[in-house]
Parts: structure tokens; sequence; C-alpha cells
């Protein structure tokens, strides 16, 4: 059980106010508001396809919306310049559903990409970080890191993305199903990390996840997005004991109730 904690919900590090996103002639976000207390972590979960990976992808400047404003510690990312995109990319860490290292370079390489890119640090100083991420991360630092993606195990590459995420220390870290495709001990493993980061570096972290038992463990905050709108918002005990007909089918996991399936 997490420990009860006060967050401030009229100062929101993230605020996503009626976000609207179109891809041809298809309407994949139709009004979405959603705040993300800092230091907070926030679970949004939703139907496959539903639209949640397109949410953070937002956050983070990699899409464009197609109206609306997504405010990032006060910078409206829909409408920022690319200095002040570059900015706030600056400040948040993203964890990829498949780690998306790059298979070329060697773990160390990987994690210490976003270190060359942004700042101007000498090798011995990239080395020390890099190590730290890795072991932080609870990797066997100076092993994995002469290793390739291919040589590791998907919960391996899952930690080696995540060291990478957290380099430069970020204010936010964004997380696309970080526990697919894992078995249910490496699954709580990563939970753990998450916690943990959320606890020493006082991160504020957003999780797109189908993973119902995880989200519980991990979630301050849960959302589910459904038909292009966020339907609930509350803090963990709340959403539990939701007596919204949708939340409960979700919860149920049934094939009962007001959200229909085709096909």
């Amino acid at each position: 059980m997490k420990p009860k904690m006060d967050f401030d919900l009229e100062h929101p590090i993230i605020k996503i106010e009626h976000l609207r996103k179109v891809f041809g002639e298809k309407e994949v976000l139709k009004d979405v508001n959603l705040i993300f207390p800092k230091g907070s972590t926030t679970v949004i979960l939703g139907l496959s396809g539903s639209g949640k990976s397109t949410i953070i992808k937002h956050i983070v400047g990699l899409m464009k919306p197609t109206s609306g404003d997504i405010f990032v510690d006060g910078t409206n990312v829909a409408t920022c310049s690319e200095e002040e995109l570059r900015s706030v990319r600056k400040e948040t860490g993203f964890l990829f559903q498949d780690g998306a290292m790059f298979d070329s370079m060697n773990i160390f390489d990987n994690v210490a990409f976003p270190l060359r890119e942004h700042f101007k640090l000498s090798e011995k100083e990239i080395e020390e970080k890099v190590l730290n991420m890795l072991s932080m991360t609870g990797l066997d630092a100076k092993r994995v890191a002469k290793l390739f993606p291919n040589e590791l195990s998907g919960g391996m590459r899952k930690r080696a993305g995540l060291a990478r995420a957290i380099i430069m220390e970020p204010q936010i870290i964004l997380y696309d199903e970080p526990t697919s495709g894992l078995d249910p001990i490496t699954s709580d493993l990563i939970t753990q990390l998450i916690l943990k980061l959320q606890r020493e570096l006082g991160v504020t972290s957003v999780l797109i996840t189908h993973d119902m038992k995880e989200s519980f463990k991990a979630a301050d905050f849960l959302a589910f997005l459904f038909e292009g709108e966020i339907i609930e918002w509350a803090d963990n005990e709340s959403f539990k004991n939701s007596t919204n007909p949708y939340v409960r089918q979700l919860l149920n996991g049934s094939g009962e109730g007001p959200i229909k399936f085709s096909g």
C-alpha cells in the first residue's frame, strides 16, 4: 500500500484542456481534460486503440493537437516554439513500450545518448552518470553497459530504457506500457522501480497500461479514457470503489455492461 500523500490539485505540473486529435476521418480524442499533480503517479486506462498513447505523445510534443492546449510546467506545448519545446523535453523522460533502443549501440551509448545530445559533459562525467542510472534501475551496470539490446531480456531492456529516460533527471516521466510482455515478477519489479523514482527523485509519472494489478500498486490517481474523453478521474481508492458502470465493467474485466464490443 502506498502512503497517503497530499497533492496540489490547483497547480498541476501538467494540465490538458479540451484536447482533440483527428487522424484523417477518425476522431481519436474528442475532448480530453486532465490534470497531473506534481510528484504524483497517474495511470491512464482505456480499451486497446482508445488513444491513451496519443495523449502522452502530445505531452512531450511528439504530436500536435487538432485543437486544445497542453500545459507542461506552464509551457503550452501545443503552441510553443521549438526552443521552448526543447526545454520541456529536457525535463521529460519517455519510456517507450519496446524500450526503443538503438540496436547498433551498446547499452552504455544508448543510455548516454540524451546527455550527449543536450549537454557538454566530459566522458568521465557521462560514464559516472550512466553507471549510476543503470545501477539505480537494478542492473549490473558495468556488465550490462557493454552489451547490446538484443543481448538483454525483455525486463532488462525495459530497465535500461528506464535508465535512459531518467539520465537527465527529469521532472516528468512518461511510461508507455512499462510492464507489457513481462512475467508477473518482472512486472512487479518495474512497478517498484517506478515508485522508487517517484520517492527518491520526486518525479511526476504518467503511465499507460492494461495491467490493472500493477496500476493500483503504482497509482495515486487513475483516469479512464473512453470514446475520446476522460469519463472518470479519481484517486486510487475512489477509483476502485467507483459506481460508474463503465469503470465497474473495466475493473471486473467483463463482457457484460455498457461497453459494447464489435467484431
